[in-house]
């Protein structure tokens, strides 16, 4: 059954979980019968989360980016990528096929430069009334949060991380 109005929910700070939370939420959303396309920005490995579409063809994974986080001052190639992304994500919103649509690491790609927060906000406006939009990522620019309908500020107390421990498979990758 279609949602009536889909809403904005933004999950950003710098405490671990947005793109699980996400996630979370895309598995939920699935299992309740909705189409659901994740769009990951400034990603290209494929994560664990990405096989989810192999046990859930309700859910697609495609990707916009040249590396993870982009550990490396951004490229030509990393903008064009990321501006490709925002147009598949547009294309997405508006053809009304999708129920959910997660833009994952979409605010890191929004730090970087590669499209203004209100190129952003203007695919989302212009999405069909009924899809439910996400966006995740650290440094959620203020003009993002003021047109979020529901803001999680994910923030770390403590991290395994400190104490030298690296990504987990199946945790963190």
């Amino acid at each position: 059954m279609r949602e009536k109005k889909g809403y904005l929910q933004v999950y950003t700070g710098d405490g671990k979980g947005k793109t699980t939370a996400a996630i979370g939420l895309a598995v939920r959303a699935a299992l309740a019968g909705k189409r659901v396309f994740v769009g990951q920005f400034v990603k290209n490995m494929r994560y664990h989360e990405c096989r989810i579409e192999e046990l859930l063809p309700a859910i697609h994974f495609e990707q916009f980016g040249l590396g993870c986080a982009l550990i490396h001052e951004p490229s030509e190639e990393d903008v064009r990528h990321g501006r490709e992304g925002l147009a598949r994500a547009a294309e997405v919103m508006a053809s009304g096929e999708w129920d959910v649509v997660v833009l994952d690491e979409v605010t890191i790609a929004l730090y970087f430069h590669f499209f203004t927060v209100e190129e952003l906000l203007e695919v989302i406006r212009a999405r069909e009334p009924h899809v439910e939009v996400v966006c995740t990522g650290r440094y959620a620019p203020a003009d993002l949060i003021t047109a979020a309908d529901l803001v999680t500020d994910m923030q770390c107390v403590k991290h395994y991380y400190d104490a030298g421990v690296p990504a987990r498979s199946g945790f963190e990758r």
